[in-house]
């Protein structure tokens, strides 16, 4: 099943593992403080400003070149609060907001708890910690424990127990909707269309006992949900149907394939580990192609439109290394954001200060996509273009282009006829041996025109005709021009249509 096709957030009281009116501890609530505001200068780098290193509780309270920073249990001798509340440090940028400063007071009061023994020593830099590797996103998904109620209690699915668990005494279900009113429901979520009025007559009629089950399977088979819940997947991934970054913002006429791609894999069920794998590695998947791409590779390298959502100048104004760098950044975000839960964008300048990423972590992840996103051999969105005509395609339009040509010479035959009518009625208003001098100069091609030839044509300047000025000369000349034109377009028309993916 789709992980799309049903999204449930179930809140759990969890345990916090310590009471509530617990003091701070360092590991937990301090540490985090000082990767937001202190670690740049006293952590992060091998030299440490001042000799002041805050990674480890015990670091604080050996201090640095002007001593103790913390005296635990004494608050008013601990003059690293003293500079943090007076807004001293840090002596650039954001200051520590008043609630973090009295974290760090009730920690000192505390007598500065830790949650375990800190390490003897530690590597110079940032390192992961135990509170990192608990970070939300690093967590591996698992199934809770249904909690099992009787009867009595309306509990009808799994999510009802969970759902019943977490309620307070007291508190129970709200009454059952009304048939109508499920209907209803059921459509605006699943198709995000209100019912027919046909719709509603049928299911509020019908006998069966499941009804509403087979309600769901109806909405859930109609195309109409995954075209509803594509949206958000596309969101996610900062779909487009323009390139943005310049102000030209020129149109990504064939975004639209990847849309669909979206669309039609929600609606075939496809398993979400799949629909992941084919938009990270479409190409890869499919192949080099080996005569006319087929059907299934060309659904993977479609799927690698969600590759190509980042904001993208580079083929419409700028085409720099810091543009194409950028291009790269935006693409790792939404990577990032959508599948690790992770913003590794910020770790692009400097070890990340809220999520457990370094600077050495964004540019491993960027490595992976090195090679298709090249900066130093960059592909423009234009030459990232893959024809999807087939060699049957090629042929039918190289013969209907065979039939195009015969046309085409023939109008371009008829064009020369009335530039010679041009030609010699603007001669004849000359006498010789002018008019000759002026036919041979105008029949002399460019480069072999001689000085006095090139003067005598600008002098009389009536005698340069060209395509573009002959409905000067004669008017009946366009529209029996157009004739031929609209000839040829109407041959080339019925070309196959050629598209493309990116």
């Amino acid at each position: 099943m789709f992980a799309f096709r049903f999204v449930v957030v179930i809140l759990l009281a969890v345990p916090a593992g310590v009471p509530a009116d617990a003091p701070p501890q360092f590991e937990k609530d301090v540490r985090p403080i000082f990767r937001e505001f202190c670690f740049d200068c006293h952590g992060a780098a091998e030299k440490l400003a001042g000799g002041l290193d805050l990674r480890l509780a015990r670091f604080l309270i050996r201090g640095g070149d002007s001593g103790q920073a913390i005296v635990p249990g004494d608050v008013g001798a601990s003059y690293l609060i003293d500079r943090v509340a007076g807004g001293e440090m840090p002596p650039e940028g954001a200051r520590v907001p008043a609630d973090k400063v009295e974290i760090l007071r009730h920690w000192v009061a505390a007598g500065a708890p830790t949650r375990r023994d800190e390490p003897e020593s530690l590597a110079p830099g940032l390192s992961l910690t135990a509170e990192d590797l608990r970070f939300w996103a690093f967590q591996p998904i698992h199934s809770p424990k249904v909690p099992v109620y009787g009867l009595e209690k309306r509990i009808r699915t799994a999510v009802d127990a969970l759902l019943r668990q977490t309620m307070p005494d007291g508190l129970s279900f709200s009454a059952d909707a009304d048939r109508v009113t499920l209907i209803k429901r059921v459509f605006f979520d699943l198709q995000g269309l209100p019912p027919t009025a046909a719709e509603i007559e049928h299911w509020q009629t019908d006998p069966r006992e499941n009804w509403y089950a087979a309600l769901v399977d109806t909405a859930l088979a109609s195309p109409h949900y995954g075209e509803r819940w594509a949206r958000h997947w596309l969101d996610v991934a900062g779909y487009a149907d323009s390139e943005g970054f310049t102000t030209a913002d020129v149109d990504r006429p064939w975004a639209w394939k990847y849309r669909d791609y979206v669309v039609q894999s929600l609606n075939a069920d496809k398993p979400f580990d799949r629909f992941v794998l084919e938009q990270l590695a479409g190409d890869e998947l499919a192949g080099p192609a080996s005569g006319d791409w087929t059907p299934e590779q060309i659904e993977l390298l479609t799927a690698t439109g969600f590759l190509r959502m980042a904001a993208d100048g580079t083929g419409s104004g700028d085409n720099s290394p810091a543009a194409r760098n950028k291009v790269m950044a935006d693409t790792l975000k939404i990577v990032g954001s959508s599948l690790l839960g992770l913003s590794l964008n910020c770790a692009q300048c400097h070890d990340h200060r809220y999520d457990p990423i370094f600077q050495a972590d964004h540019f491993a992840v960027r490595a992976v996509f090195d090679p298709a996103l090249d900066w130093k051999n960059w592909k423009t969105p234009g030459q990232r273009l893959v024809s999807l005509y087939t060699a049957a395609d090629r042929e039918k339009a190289a013969a209907i282009e065979k039939q195009a040509q015969v046309v085409s010479g023939e109008r371009a035959e008829k064009q020369r006829e009335y530039m010679q009518q041009a030609l010699e009625k603007e001669l004849h208003k000359y006498d010789q041996p002018l008019r000759e001098l002026l036919r041979t100069a105008y029949k002399t091609p460019d480069k072999q025109r001689t000085d006095e030839q090139q003067a005598l044509l600008k002098k009389h300047p009536s005698i340069n005709i060209t395509p573009g000025v002959l409905y000067q000369y004669f008017p009946a000349s366009a529209e029996d021009l157009k004739k031929y034109d609209r000839k040829i377009n109407g041959i080339r028309a019925a070309k196959p249509r050629e598209e493309f993916l990116r």
